[in-house]
């Protein structure tokens, strides 16, 4: 069973996790924390509005950002914090050199909206955008240029089918960076932001878009997503010797369930396959030098651009409330009429929480408790320490192809009894640490659609994209045949479909349409301190 550990005490809360110097001042905030005294918050979208990169000049505005939001480090607590990244597209239209941007990871290169990505991803197919998009298609994008080998269409000797040229999805709206601003009331946000702007407008900086960020979390610190659940309850907890720490500077404990090396959320530190997760890199220049880039520890005459940095996955996730709790309501109603003999515990609160797999508080759907979940941990908040296999194996309480079991499966995968710590920690190499907040108000009535424009600015951070965001959304999330199941995906993210409901004496299975529609996405370089130095140097 996966039993707690022993602890001598209780705490007032639980430990959370920090780094330690150098590496605090190195790293930007968001990475640890996600600023939760800071309750209101703004993303804007940047756009770089000039033709070509320039030879000098490019990170100007930069400079001037950093004198009115001065990009936020890992240290301590904030009056008011500020995060920053970059598309590659916006990396290049700064004049960064062509060699150093080569050196990034595929992914970030090709840009969230290459043809192939966004097939992975359930967000385009043979040219149409799903449901799972916007009507319309997405706003913005990073949209980033077609290599070269995608519009090479040059015929050549023993190739035996013709060249395929890829498609340029292009977006409305173009972003070359994102900067997240966290403050402490909307009236504080506002005029931050209005300064903001007046401070980039003379670099031909213009915020493209923006989204006004809300995190309230009630008196027990559980924010809640606009649906009403709990959210951001299950997180991966780093951990290196001598660099993740708790208070007091004792090494930070690898966690028995959800414990992953810092290379999963860091560059240059060792990661889950016990590599040091690769970073991009600039030629050794005093410029480098002078902005804190420590020399690569394997490439001679360069500098590491990447050490303490991450990537950055953004999505914006349109959330159609009212439809959601009419469509629960009016699936409970089709099973009370079909049996009403065994289902009258059976509302659409019952069946939302079998779609997220929690109740509304975070507690994990558990049927062998009486409660029916499992019960709070020791600071009494939702225990996120378990595992499937030995306590829900068949989904009885949290159904095999819930939110939440699919966006983190543990052990459940697991074949048999002597595998279970083999999936857990292979289910552990694709974890993603979440940084997202809700935009737009909260709904007054979640029956009745107002109108109004709300949903998740999604945001992931890792070092791996192919690995980690993309291998959870595409081989967990939207696998058709996750877990045994057949020709199911996620009843919360995917495209309209079924989910099965295992129930003692029947299983219950229901239709849930799409909800959660992606009005935009890209992916971003999270850089350190030292590299937006560099950044602005240029």
């Amino acid at each position: 069973m996966d039993q707690r550990p022993v602890s001598a005490a209780p705490q007032k809360g639980p430990p959370s996790w920090k780094l330690a110097p150098p590496h605090d001042t190195l790293t930007q905030g968001m990475v640890v924390s996600g600023f939760a005294t800071l309750p209101t918050g703004r993303s804007l979208f940047l756009q770089f509005c000039w033709d070509k990169a320039p030879k000098k000049g490019g990170g100007a505005w930069l400079a001037a950002l950093q004198a009115i939001a001065p990009i936020s480090d890992a240290d301590g607590r904030e009056a008011r914090a500020a995060g920053l990244g970059f598309t590659w597209e916006g990396l290049r239209k700064m004049g960064l050199n062509a060699n150093t941007l080569a050196s990034f990871d595929r992914p970030f290169k090709e840009g969230m909206f290459q043809e192939d990505r966004l097939r992975r991803l359930g967000d385009r197919r043979e040219g149409k955008w799903l449901g799972t998009v916007i009507e319309g298609g997405p706003k913005w994008s990073g949209n980033t240029p077609l290599d070269n080998a995608a519009v090479d269409s040059e015929a050549r000797a023993f190739d035996d089918e013709e060249k395929v040229v890829e498609e340029h999805i292009v977006t409305p709206i173009t972003v070359h960076a994102l900067l997240l601003l966290y403050e402490k009331d909307e009236e504080s946000a506002e005029a931050w932001c209005r300064a903001v702007g007046d401070a980039l407008a003379p670099h031909n900086v213009k915020i493209v878009h923006d989204l006004p960020l809300d995190l309230r979390p009630d008196e027990r610190g559980i924010a809640r997503e606009h649906f009403g659940f709990a959210d951001g309850v299950s997180q991966p907890a780093p951990f290196e010797p001598g660099v993740v720490t708790v208070k007091g500077g004792a090494d930070y404990p690898q966690d028995p369930w959800n414990g992953v090396p810092l290379g999963e959320v860091l560059m240059g530190h060792v990661n889950g396959h016990h590599e040091v997760a690769l970073g991009p890199v600039v030629i050794d220049t005093p410029e480098g030098r002078a902005a804190g880039l420590p020399a690569h520890a394997r490439g001679e005459g360069f500098l590491d651009l990447g050490l303490d940095g991450s990537y950055m996955v953004v999505r914006e996730l349109k959330q159609n409330v009212a439809a959601f709790w009419k469509s629960m309501g009016e699936a409970a109603e089709r099973i009370n009429k079909r049996d009403p003999e065994h289902s009258g515990h059976i509302d659409a609160h019952w069946l939302a929480t079998r779609v997220i797999g929690r109740d509304l508080d975070g507690n994990l759907l558990c049927p062998v408790n009486p409660t029916g979940v499992l019960p709070v941990d020791k600071y009494n908040q939702p225990d996120n320490d378990f595992l499937f296999y030995d306590r829900d194996r068949l989904g009885l309480g949290c159904p095999l192809g819930s939110h939440v079991r699919r966006g983190n499966p543990r052990d459940g995968l697991a074949p048999k009894p002597s595998d279970k710590q083999t999936l857990l920690d292979a289910a552990n190499n694709h974890r993603i640490l979440r940084r997202g907040r809700k935009y737009g108000p909260t709904i007054a009535d979640p029956q009745t659609d107002d109108g109004k424009d709300r949903g998740l600015l999604f945001i992931c951070l890792n070092t791996d994209i192919t690995r980690q965001f993309e291998f959870v959304q595409q081989t967990w999330m939207l696998n058709p045949n996750f877990a045994f199941l057949y020709d199911e995906t996620d009843p919360l993210l995917g495209p309209r479909g079924m989910l099965t409901i295992p129930e003692k004496p029947l299983r219950r299975i229901i239709e849930v349409d799409t909800f959660v529609q992606m009005a935009g996405g890209e992916y971003f370089f999270l850089p350190s301190m030292p590299a937006i130095r560099y950044l602005a140097s240029l």
